[in-house]
């Protein structure tokens, strides 16, 4: 079992920034892929932005791409995403999740989530 808890979200103007952490409650396997997600008011969870914990690989949705970065610190079992030049549209609540592997499909760890607000 893996607990996952997210910390970092907050109150940004639009164009600011913010990071994300997830850390998890124990090392992870290194096939692990970690993940971002957030949900905003109203809307289904979607995906952010994902990064394979062994090779580093990473892979965003095309809404973000290009203003956040997804990392991870092997010594730490945490996971970052920093978030620049952030919209209104960015804000949501944001979760962290895990998944075994690049060939599974279903996250199946989930933190309880961090709360993103972004003013215009």
């Amino acid at each position: 079992q893996v607990q996952l808890v997210e910390s970092g979200g907050g109150l940004v103007q639009a164009g600011g920034s913010l990071r994300l952490s997830c850390a998890a409650s124990r090392r992870t396997f290194s096939s692990y892929v970690m993940g971002w997600f957030r949900q905003a008011p109203g809307k289904e969870r979607e995906f952010v932005a994902s990064i394979a914990w062994s090779l580093g690989s990473t892979f965003y949705a095309n809404s973000v791409k290009g203003r956040f970065t997804i990392s991870r610190d092997n010594a730490k079992n945490t996971v970052y995403l920093q978030m620049n030049s952030l919209k209104p549209e960015d804000t949501a609540v944001y979760y962290c999740a895990a998944r075994p592997s690049i060939a599974t499909m279903t996250w199946d760890y989930w933190g309880q989530g961090t709360q993103v607000t972004v003013s215009s």
